[in-house]
């Protein structure tokens, strides 16, 4: 790799953005002998004691970046996007599921319907089981009550459920419902030995957390052909003159701003950062926004309807470390009496009073400590529906307005009390709850869509944008849908596709 300067040059593929799809695609192309340029808002993240430190992650907040955006009201708000070498995947939970064979079709819910994607769950299935590979994924199959189809690439054995959690698992089989074995891309020994902590919502500062940085990046970022441009933000796009592809990018570092050319682009800054850009882009030309053709750029946000579940037994200490292996998809496709579907039910990490303390600051310490060492601790996660008026927007200066307008809030409700029913019938009296807020970037998807018609959508199959065709969009961005399930595998599956296509397409 080199490390790449602020001196402008040209290159055969600028890539802007090193999460998950950024990082993906570039893993697949990184041996094609393209001049490769990585360009990342962000830093690596160094290790440190912080790292393992819920009181330094939690309430001092030391890796939440100082960003602050605009919701629909004009109310600024902290939205807890991390900017890293890897993206947000420094902090995720490392749950690898593959979206439902029912998710790529049409579904009908209360409150709206889920369009169907440009193609379908077969068409997938092969690139899931690459990037399963790719992530190293820990699983085992036949458990998951709607599994889709298709060889599953995981290399190794599911993590083992810690005593509590076994025990858990016998409790919810033995009243009929179906735990499953959540598919991970933790090696957990690697993990635990910097530190007896769960890994969700805690920074990848080792290998032990197979996130876009350690999984994709590291094996590559050696090619003599990758620069890699960190602590550089990424301010706009410029056309050429006819309009049809994109010329340069324009960057901004230490206040220095640069225009970099290529003969290809991919996006991949994030759903809010990625339309962002696009629309900051707009010029004479194009006064709407860059790839805006059908109007759609920045709409269609959505952000998983999630609501943390404390399911309390008094009389129980829980003693797990990580706590998050089995997740239950039995109300995933209904309601379980032939209705719309719910959601997916799956654990968090083991929750401790510091973090209690950093929501509810008012509580005595000493309470919430007893309350997390009595607690088995769930993220409910229901499906948003895309909808025009949830929207990113940029104002005069550029400061993004985030719109989200929450839908589908019955069948979130109804997976919730179905939830909470579930965990009284195996021996928990109190059950507690909070819904996630604005706050926390729970899976935003949406904003730059796939679709097969370009009045509707501003991104083929492929992602490439219809408007510009040297233009990939490739993060959560091209959902057409959310469905109900952690988006990760779906984005790094989907990479990889595109990285085929443009191996097939574009290297001559």
């Amino acid at each position: 790799m080199k490390k790449a300067g602020l001196s402008e040059k040209h290159y055969d593929l600028i890539v802007i953005g090193s999460g998950m799809g950024g990082a993906t695609l570039l893993n697949q192309l990184a041996d094609t002998g393209l001049n490769i340029l990585l360009i990342e808002r962000g830093t690596p993240l160094i290790h440190s004691t912080q790292a393992r430190d819920s009181q330094a992650i939690f309430v001092e907040e030391v890796y939440r970046p100082n960003e602050q955006w605009l919701d629909g009201a004009g109310k600024p708000f902290n939205p807890g996007n991390y900017y890293n070498v890897g993206g947000n995947s420094k902090f995720y939970g490392g749950v690898m599921l593959r979206f439902r064979q029912e998710d790529f079709g049409e579904l009908v819910f209360d409150e709206g319907i889920s369009p169907a994607w440009p193609f379908a769950y077969e068409t997938l299935a092969p690139y899931y089981q690459q990037a399963e590979a790719l992530y190293q994924v820990k699983g085992v199959t036949g458990q998951d009550s709607c599994e889709p189809p298709g060889v599953k690439g995981y290399v190794g054995a599911a993590i083992p459920d810690e005593p509590t959690i076994a025990k858990l698992r016998s409790q919810l089989e033995h009243v009929g419902a179906k735990p499953f074995s959540l598919p991970l891309a933790i090696d957990i020994d690697a993990w635990l030995a910097l530190g007896q902590t769960p890994w969700d919502a805690f920074p990848g500062t080792n290998p032990g957390k197979l996130d876009a940085e350690s999984a994709a990046l590291q094996s590559i970022l050696d090619h003599p052909n990758i620069s890699l441009l960190t602590n550089t933000t990424v301010t706009r796009l410029h056309t050429e003159a006819n309009g049809k592809q994109i010329k340069s990018v324009e960057v901004c570092q230490g206040g220095v701003h640069k225009h970099f050319s290529a003969r290809l682009f991919v996006l991949a800054a994030g759903a809010v950062n990625s339309a962002a850009i696009l629309l900051r882009s707009a010029d004479q030309q194009f006064p709407e926004g860059l790839a805006n053709r059908s109007g759609q750029v920045g709409r269609n946000f959505m952000n998983h309807n999630c609501t943390a579940l404390m399911a309390v037994n008094p009389l129980e200490t829980n003693h797990s470390v990580y706590q998050k292996t089995l997740g239950i998809n039995d109300f995933y496709l209904s309601d379980g009496n032939g209705s719309q579907p719910l959601g997916n039910i799956q654990l968090l990490g083991k929750i401790d009073g510091t973090m209690l303390k950093a929501q509810l600051p008012r509580m005595p310490k000493a309470a919430l400590d007893w309350l997390a060492r009595h607690s088995v601790d769930w993220y409910v996660m229901s499906e948003d529906l895309p909808q025009s008026n949830s929207q990113v927007r940029v104002s005069s200066n550029g400061q993004i307005i985030l719109d989200w307008q929450q839908s589908n809030l019955s069948a979130h409700q109804q997976l919730v009390k179905k939830t909470k029913q579930l965990m009284r019938a195996v021996g928990f009296p109190i059950v507690l709850t909070k819904a996630f807020d604005r706050r926390t970037p729970s899976h935003q998807c949406g904003t730059v869509r796939m679709g097969n018609d370009p009045a509707t959508a501003p991104l083929d199959p492929y992602c490439r944008a219809y408007d510009h065709d040297n233009l990939f969009v490739v993060d959560a961005s091209f959902f057409p849908s959310s469905a109900a399930v952690n988006p990760a595998l779906t984005i790094a599956a989907q990479a990889i596709r595109v990285a085929e296509h443009i191996k097939l397409t574009e290297i001559h």
